[in-house]
């Protein structure tokens, strides 16, 4: 039962709901006992022939007004009680969510989508059962068991109530054996749950991929043995939970062996008479359901308990992270600084960056090249504090960014991610996305501003058209321009464009380039690319090898320079001469 104790935060929040529900329980076991006792008095009335018409309309308006107030508290309680397992589900979804919007890349390194989706889904519907069938079982099984053994110990006999009983301490004990195995396979099962589920997301993704390798055979086989060992592990579970009926219907059965042997004798040996043992069994049957439900509170409750170790410990991970208790709260502008001591990724040794230390003036353009996993991409997440330096410090003008908050911080940084993720919406959401009462004319703007307007208005719906999970039904180039749009429309002093020009040709990207020089005139635009023409026009441009500032200059100061840069320069530019020569055979 610790589950409940666990989510009393939540029942202290609704407690006027959950009161009202838990009384409405409480009235509807109550007026249960009515009709037995009823039946009681009718038999003995009848045995001594003593019933009159008026006594029995009078006893069957009673049974009848009893059922229709029963049907009343039955649909408020269900209203109550369940209404309040649903807003349990729901707080639960969006406390998740939140969470899972605040955690760093570093806690996506060690979790699988398809898992974070399986407790977003599956444990939340178990820990709901829990809020609801749980809570119900939990005081009906308490309150009717109660109400019942009293009515036959007080109104009828204790000493046939007591051993009646006697069976029952078994019960107990066999269904909290139960508990316990059901809730370590039912956990067992969950994970099995989250395994499969994170295969089918990274299959239905992947899909392409598995196509062109000809692998369609071997992942079906895949999914056949995780599907396999899903349903071997809740087999297991469903061996336990089948325990519970069987054991408590031969407790019951034991019970009414009981009832009726010795009451039997009781009413042979007139201590008892037939009404009082007619209502005694009706009774017992009523005695039947609170068994019951204490296997079903069990499984529901070890389900439930299950799934919510397993929440528990998603939501006990802390972001790295976070603002600063006096963090600004508006956004910084200027130029911006990096002193980076060294930087680098949890769990690794190596040193990603180490001795950065580079001045962008305000309004001026930074190109950053280098071969790939030289830091680029590094330099622009440390920007946007996806990672938080441990040595040195970046500031935008004379505020470090630790000092700003993050909502405040991104919202002066627009960014065009190296991996062009779009969702699955339309072309105009995923361009808006950031804005998305953006006007219309505004989206078209952008989209000619990074020379994909054309492309669009080629699909038959436009930029109505869907582009399918991140973006499956456009190409590179026209998802990278699209990704380039969205960064534009958010209008920001910083502008990141990481290595979003790699897809499209050399006319396109002058053309984005162009476009880029006319109306971010003022205003910080930081490049990494490994195509140098994309940085040829730039302010500054700085060579990162191994992490290191390497070479810095303008484009003509490092041909000069005849280093890295210049050698990268004219392998590039015969790689084009090739190309064109190519073309033209």
């Amino acid at each position: 039962m610790r589950v409940f104790a666990e989510l009393m935060w939540f029942f202290k929040a609704h407690r006027r709901q959950y009161i009202s529900g838990v009384l409405f329980i409480i009235m509807g076991s109550t007026m249960s006992l009515i009709p037995p006792k009823v039946v009681g008095v009718v038999i003995n009335h009848l045995t001594t022939h003593t019933m009159t018409v008026r006594f029995l309309l009078e006893a069957l308006g009673l049974i009848l007004a009893t059922a229709v107030l029963s049907y009343g508290t039955g649909y408020l309680w269900r209203v109550r009680v369940f209404g309040g397992s649903i807003q349990l589900a729901t707080e639960l979804r969006d406390m998740l969510y939140s969470h899972f919007t605040k955690l760093s890349p570093e806690f996506y390194h060690h979790h699988r989508i398809g898992d974070l989706m399986a407790h977003a889904t599956n444990d939340v519907q178990a820990i709901q059962e829990t809020a609801g069938s749980g809570v119900l079982t939990l005081v009906d099984s308490i309150t009717m068991g109660a109400l019942v053994v009293a009515a036959m110990a007080i109104t009828i006999s204790w000493k046939l109530t007591l051993i009646c009983l006697l069976p029952l301490p078994l019960m107990a004990y066999a269904v909290t054996r139960y508990g316990r195995m059901l809730h370590d396979r039912f956990m067992v099962a969950q994970e099995a749950f989250s395994d499969i589920n994170d295969r089918v997301q990274e299959y239905v993704s992947g899909i392409r991929v598995v196509r062109a390798f000809g692998q369609e055979a071997w992942e079906r086989r895949t999914f056949v043995e995780l599907s396999r060992d899903v349903v071997q592990k809740n087999v297991a579970v469903a061996k336990i939970d089948a325990l519970f009926d069987p054991t408590i219907s031969v407790i019951v059965g034991v019970s009414y062996f009981l009832a009726v042997a010795v009451g039997a004798v009781f009413v042979v040996g007139g201590s008892m008479n037939l009404g009082n043992l007619t209502s005694f069994t009706l009774y017992l049957g009523q005695l039947i359901w609170p068994m019951l439900a204490f296997g079903f509170l069990f499984n529901t409750v070890e389900r439930g308990s299950a799934s919510w170790d397993r929440v528990k410990a998603l939501l006990a991970i802390k972001p790295t992270v976070v603002n600063r208790p006096d963090a600004l709260t508006t956004a910084p502008s200027g130029g911006i600084r990096f002193d980076i001591e060294s930087f680098r990724y949890p769990e690794s040794d190596r040193a990603v960056l180490a001795d950065v230390h580079l001045h962008v003036p305000a309004g001026s353009t930074l190109g950053i090249v280098g071969r790939t996993g030289t830091g680029k991409t590094t330099l622009m997440r440390l920007l946007l504090r996806e990672f938080d330096l441990t040595r040195g410090d970046i500031s935008i003008g004379t505020t470090s960014i630790y000092d700003v908050e993050l909502e405040a911080l991104r919202s002066a940084i627009a960014y065009a991610p190296q991996d062009d993720f779009l969702f699955s919406m339309s072309i105009q959401g995923n361009i808006a996305f950031q804005n998305p009462d953006a006007p219309f004319s505004e989206v078209e703007r952008m989209a000619r501003l990074a020379d994909v307007h054309e492309d669009i208005v080629r699909f038959q719906e436009g930029y109505e058209t869907l582009v399918g999970e991140r973006g499956v039904t456009l190409s590179g180039g026209q998802k990278q321009r699209v990704s380039i749009a969205r960064a534009l429309l958010q209008d920001a002093e910083i502008l990141l464009l990481d290595d979003t020009l790699s897809a499209v040709d050399a006319r396109t990207e002058a053309t984005i380039l162009n476009a880029l020089k006319e109306t971010r005139q003022g205003r910080t635009t930081l490049i990494a690319t490994h195509r140098l023409s994309a940085v040829e026009h730039a302010d500054q441009i700085i060579v990162l090898d191994d992490g290191r500032i390497a070479e810095r200059g303008t484009h003509e100061e490092l041909l000069r320079q005849e280093g890295r840069y210049a050698e990268m320069w004219s392998r590039q530019q015969l790689e084009s001469l090739v190309e064109q020569g190519g073309a033209a055979l």
